[in-house]
Parts: structure tokens; C-alpha cells; sequence
């Protein structure tokens, strides 16, 4: 981490004077200081050395039928501190340019916390355009998501994601169109492999989605997109005993829709998704294996189906409390699988889950500090290889508690 802290203070030293020298250029600096405290009942699915919770694991009976899982755990983490840089160049033709850059240090090299990309792109503004070109959120994140305290942000029930792209948008007063091309990067779909961006790259073909968003002054936001990917898993197969080059691909759509309500001192905010393989949205999902061609071991595939919805109420505004609710149930695959043991994605072994979230922040100019509880259930089972839904469930639940404390800057 030494060499990222003296690059970021060199930054600062320097920001000064580069500003006086172009002078067409403004920059303003912004981030905050983060610390996280959790604390878990039994063993989770929880990205970013266990800070980004998503759900209770499943039970892990050792030699005796003890659940292995069932220990408690936590933590304490400042490594979610964040810089960012906005930029404000000068108009190209009728134009208005702008940049952003965007990093915390929340990329993990074993134990060590290491310095990253959060966002970094460019944009061209016009009065009704706009055309951006870099990494940012990914358009199914969107102008719609909850107000929680845990880094997840409402995931895996809101997607979270943040990629190279390219993204149009055309907009009026009340009306927003979005039209974006992405590539994956940090955050990744699974495959033979592990989770790689190779499947994105050897697809040739970019993430699409297309999407509207209808603005009101009375404080309503509402809107609705789709998504498709097409990844190509494998490029060669090993059968009986020979090498094969082969030509697969697993392309499949997503839908979406949002609303939220901005009043004086509430907000009350929902999303659903029907959602295919968007594990790399931190959502549950993925795909199986169909069919193999009994010639060279060609594979089919279908994607996974789930139904996944939140909604989120918060009320106040120095004293904030909010509550949570999502829920994910597992609609099975569009074809059969020829092996349920042979599966690519995240939370395939769950039929449903249900998390509720309760929490209370006390904010003041540059400060936040909060307490948050959360529920966790998941129903496990079994994969049946008819329909790729799950059967023969059991529960397990955990209890999560966090405390946060924020300075922005």
C-alpha cells in the first residue's frame, strides 16, 4: 500500500499548480473516510475479505455433523476510503467535456488491501446528448437504489457492477433514454474456469442493454430496461481422450423495472428484476449444461431464472432510520441439464432468500454514523435436473450486525 499512499499524496501536492496552469480546466476533489464493524452469527458469502455481505452460507457438516459453518465471525475495515477526481474541460465543437476518476482500496492481493479503479471515463455533453466512454456503473445499477448502510448496497438483490462501457443517452426534462455496450473487467461472469472476463473477450460480443427512465418535479422517478449477454465458455474440449476446437455460446436476456418517490423527509424506492445469468451483478444466477455432442464434446447451454425484488423505505433526514426487504426465488432453467454438478454461477443450490434490514444513521454536515441489523434466510436443496429448480429445502439463517462511521470531504 506504501507506494499507492505516496502516489495519492503526490496528487494532492500537486493539484495547485496544475489547475493554475490549465486554465480551461476546474477540478475538484471529493471521498470520504470509511471504517466498517460487522459482525456475523455463521459463515457467509461475503466478497471483499467478507465486508461485502451477500447471504448465509449453507450447512457444512464435518465428521461428526457439526456444521463447520455455524461459527460466528467479524471484523473491522477502513479499506472501503475513498478519493475521486471530477474534471470540467473545455467545449469540443458545442460540446461540454468533462472526466471523473475514482479509486478506494478495495482490490485484495491475499491479506493486503491494494489501491483500484472505481471509476475512470470521459464524457461529452451536449443539451439533449450525452455520450460517455470509460468505466462507471453498469446501467442496471441505475438511477433506482436503496439507502443502506452495508457496502452491498442492497445486493444480491440490486445489482452492483461497475465496467468499461460505452454509453448513450438522450435526454429531455421528464424523459431519459440510455443505450450502453460493456465489457467486463473487475467484475466478472463464471465459466469452466473460475470467474474470468475470457468469456466476455472470446465472445466478441459487449453486454447490451437499452433502457428508459420518466422524471417528475413532484419527486417520482419510474422506469425499465433489458440487458443481454452472450459469453462463450469454452474454446476447445477434451473428449475421449483427443483435443477438440469448438464453438460454444451462452446468450440469454434480463429485464428490469424501478420506481422511487422522493417526499420531505421520506423516500420509499423498489426494483425487480426476471434475471439470467447476472452473477457478475453480485445477483444470484448463472447457467448449466444442457446437452453434449457425443462427437467431439461440444456443450449446450441454458441460463438460470430468477425473479429478484426489493423495496426500501427511509424517513428523516439528521436522524434517518430505514428498512429493507428482499427477496430471490429461483425460477429454474429454460431447458433441462444433462450434469446438476456442473454448474456456473453464485447461490444455483437456493431456492429462495429473504433478507430484512434495519437501520438508523445520525448525520451531520461531513459525518455519518449508523447501526444496522440484518436477516438473513436461504433456502438450500437439491438441483433437479428437469427444470434446474430447487427441491428437498432446508434453511439456514444468519445474523448480521454492523456499525459505520463516515467522513466526507
Amino acid at each position: 500500500m506504501k507506494p499507492s499512499i505516496l502516489l495519492l499524496l503526490a496528487t494532492l501536492c500537486f493539484s495547485i499548480p496544475i489547475k493554475g496552469q490549465k486554465a480551461n480546466f476546474s477540478y475538484k476533489f471529493y471521498g470520504f473516510v470509511r471504517g466498517d464493524l460487522f459482525y456475523n452469527t455463521r459463515a457467509t458469502m461475503a466478497p471483499v475479505d467478507g465486508n461485502f455481505y451477500l447471504y448465509p452460507l449453507d450447512k457444512l457438516p464435518d465428521a461428526e455433523g457439526k456444521d463447520i459453518n455455524a461459527g460466528p465471525n467479524g471484523s473491522f475495515y477502513t479499506f472501503t476510503t475513498r478519493l475521486g477526481l471530477d474534471v470540467k474541460g473545455p467545449q469540443v465543437g458545442t460540446a461540454k467535456t468533462s472526466a471523473k476518476v475514482e479509486t478506494d482500496f478495495g482490490g485484495f492481493s491475499k491479506n493486503v488491501a491494494l489501491l483500484r479503479i472505481r471509476q475512470a471515463y470521459v464524457a461529452l455533453d451536449w443539451e439533449k446528448h450525452q455520450l460517455l466512454i470509460g468505466q462507471t456503473w453498469h446501467p442496471l445499477f441505475g438511477s433506482v437504489f436503496p439507502d443502506i448502510l452495508n457496502l452491498s448496497t442492497g445486493a444480491p438483490f440490486q445489482p452492483f457492477n461497475r465496467s468499461p462501457q460505452l454509453r448513450y443517452q438522450y435526454k429531455t426534462k421528464e424523459i431519459t433514454l440510455t443505450a450502453s455496450a460493456i465489457w467486463q473487467m473487475q467484475y466478472t461472469s463464471s465459466g469452466p474456469d473460475g470467474m474470468s472476463e475470457d468469456y466476455m473477450k472470446n465472445s466478441c460480443v459487449p453486454e447490451f442493454y437499452l433502457g428508459a427512465d420518466w422524471q417528475h418535479d413532484n419527486g417520482w422517478i419510474a422506469g425499465a430496461g433489458a440487458h443481454l449477454i452472450s459469453l462463450s465458455p469454452r474454446k476447445q474440449s477434451e473428449w475421449k481422450g483427443k483435443i477438440y476446437k469448438v464453438n460454444e455460446r451462452m446468450t440469454t436476456t434480463s429485464y428490469e423495472a424501478h420506481a422511487k418517490y422522493t417526499g420531505t423527509n421520506f423516500t420509499v424506492a423498489a426494483k425487480t428484476l426476471l434475471a439470467s445469468a447476472l452473477d457478475h451483478t453480485a445477483l444470484l444466477g448463472g447457467y448449466g449444461i444442457h446437452s453434449v455432442d457425443s462427437k467431439n464434446g461440444k456443450q449446450e447451454y441454458t441460463a438460470f431464472r430468477q425473479s429478484t425484488s426489493w423495496i426500501n423505505f427511509t424517513y428523516g433526514q439528521k436522524w434517518k432510520p430505514a428498512l429493507f426487504v428482499g427477496y430471490t426465488k429461483n425460477l429454474g432453467t429454460g431447458q433441462s441439464l444433462a450434469d446438476t454438478e456442473t454448474l456456473y454461477g453464485m447461490g444455483l443450490d437456493i431456492d429462495q432468500l429473504l433478507i430484512t434490514n434495519l437501520n438508523l444513521s445520525y448525520n451531520l454536515p461531513h459525518w455519518q454514523f449508523g447501526f444496522e441489523g440484518s436477516v438473513g434466510t436461504a433456502w438450500y436443496g437439491d438441483v433437479n435436473a428437469r427444470n434446474g429448480r430447487v427441491e428437498n429445502t432446508h434453511t439456514v439463517t444468519n445474523f448480521r450486525i454492523l456499525g459505520l462511521m463516515m467522513y466526507y470531504f
